[in-house]
């Protein structure tokens, strides 16, 4: 299998309000993860790791971080003919209307898909987060002489409500598509073959096509979207398959997925890990001094590069690139995505780019930019689920302190 023969359709999701506020300036798969890397490198590495080099990224909100990204990163060389382009939404004779669904996005570039003609086209999601070989998916799908293969993670009665359940026989080929299925539905839903403690088949919202019938579906079919309209339906007229995976994978589209498994990356043994050198995850290259502490304590903690910490306490926290954390402050189960740049002696503003001294912040996410005075208590004292603050929003029970906001000094939140 040549790798020319598969085109990878990334898609940049919608308006991220699940993730708001940190889409309000940028589209979903360009919010920072992990310290120094953004939400779409992780498709995007699995795609060049799988040596399937031809990567279209279909986008639509927010886009100007998300583009400046991928054109400043993902240059492929003058030694291969394949690219990573965006595919941004625009208004055509044909079509005035922006995507409307998943499926949508991919049928307004259809003319863009023929051109590279690929005998399989995979489609992923923008805003997951795992580690995939897409050759072995791919080897599912021929060896099946499958139309669409979707890849599953087999999950538990508990999770099974919380995802799209796809019933197989027991070769694998798909018969019934459930939608987060109640305890009623649980008997109809099993797949054979699988575990009592997994015995459910959770679509992960990653497809490959065989692209000549993705195209005949995508213009007989006008349905928006690919897991509720267009997947079901194909499930009596064509050979839909499963891949099962049985790795790490993650849906980081909620606040509160994202920031456990923001968290989750800070212990030892994480149950996902950028350090593989097999197998490793791109990102813009930074020429970035080491980190520099002085006298800080640090527990369960990744620190990025570039950072200037003093006479400090961190647990449990990420700490992202170019994060400047004064004296006698305390963070924990924190994730700081950094800064975007280092701030002059002469700065116009009173309060610098960082954390002041004397701070006590938990249970928090401070996007990038953000300006921290002296002697604040970011804290959610009161335990509040859900508000909107002048300076600041709480989301799932976690304080979110904006891109670029100032938080006065003595502030409590």
């Amino acid at each position: 299998m040549r790798k020319t023969d598969v085109l990878a359709v990334i898609l940049g999701g919608g308006k991220g309000s699940r993730l708001y506020p940190l889409t309000k300036y940028r589209a979903k798969p360009a919010v920072p993860f992990g310290g120094k890397f953004r939400i779409i490198d992780v498709p995007i590495s699995n795609c060049i790791n799988s040596n399937f080099d031809k990567i279209y990224i279909l986008t639509q909100f927010n886009t100007e971080s998300l583009h400046r990204h991928i054109y400043g990163t993902y240059r492929l060389g003058r030694f291969t003919d394949g690219f990573v382009d965006i595919l941004a939404a625009q208004q055509t004779t044909e079509n005035m209307d922006w995507y409307q669904g998943t499926a949508d996005a991919v049928r307004q570039n259809l003319e863009y898909i023929k051109e590279i003609n690929a005998s399989y086209t995979i489609i992923l999601s923008g805003d997951h987060l795992y580690r995939m070989d897409y050759n072995e998916f791919l080897r599912t799908h021929i060896a099946k002489m499958a139309d669409i293969t979707i890849s599953v993670k087999p999950v538990s009665h508990r999770d099974a409500s919380s995802f799209g359940i796809l019933k197989t026989d027991d070769q694998n080929q798909i018969k019934e598509f459930i939608e987060k299925p109640g305890q009623e539905q649980f008997d109809i839903a099993r797949s054979p073959g699988l575990p009592e403690e997994t015995p459910f088949l959770a679509s992960m919202g990653i497809y490959i096509f065989t692209t000549n019938v993705l195209i005949d579906i995508l213009n007989q079919n006008n349905s928006d979207d690919f897991g509720r309209h267009i997947i079901p339906s194909c499930i009596t007229n064509y050979r839909v398959f499963a891949h099962s995976f049985s790795g790490y994978w993650r849906d980081i589209g909620t606040m509160e997925s994202f920031f456990r498994a923001n968290i989750e990356l800070t212990s030892f043994k994480p149950p996902f890990t950028f350090y593989d050198e097999n197998f490793p995850i791109y990102t813009r290259a930074r020429s970035l001094p080491g980190s520099r502490v002085d006298n800080c304590s640090f527990e369960q903690t990744l620190l990025a590069d570039g950072c200037f910490i003093e006479q400090s306490k961190i647990r449990k926290s990420v700490v992202g690139i170019r994060t400047i954390i004064s004296r006698h402050t305390e963070l924990e189960n924190c994730v700081l995505m950094g800064a975007d740049f280092y701030e002059s002696n002469n700065n116009a503003h009173s309060i610098p780019i960082g954390i002041g001294e004397n701070c006590i912040i938990k249970n928090a996410i401070v996007d990038k930019n953000a300006r921290i005075g002296n002697n604040v208590r970011i804290i959610n004292r009161e335990n509040i689920q859900t508000a909107d603050g002048q300076n600041y929003y709480i989301r799932e029970g976690i304080v979110v302190i904006p891109k670029n906001t100032t938080i006065p000094d003595n502030q409590i939140i």
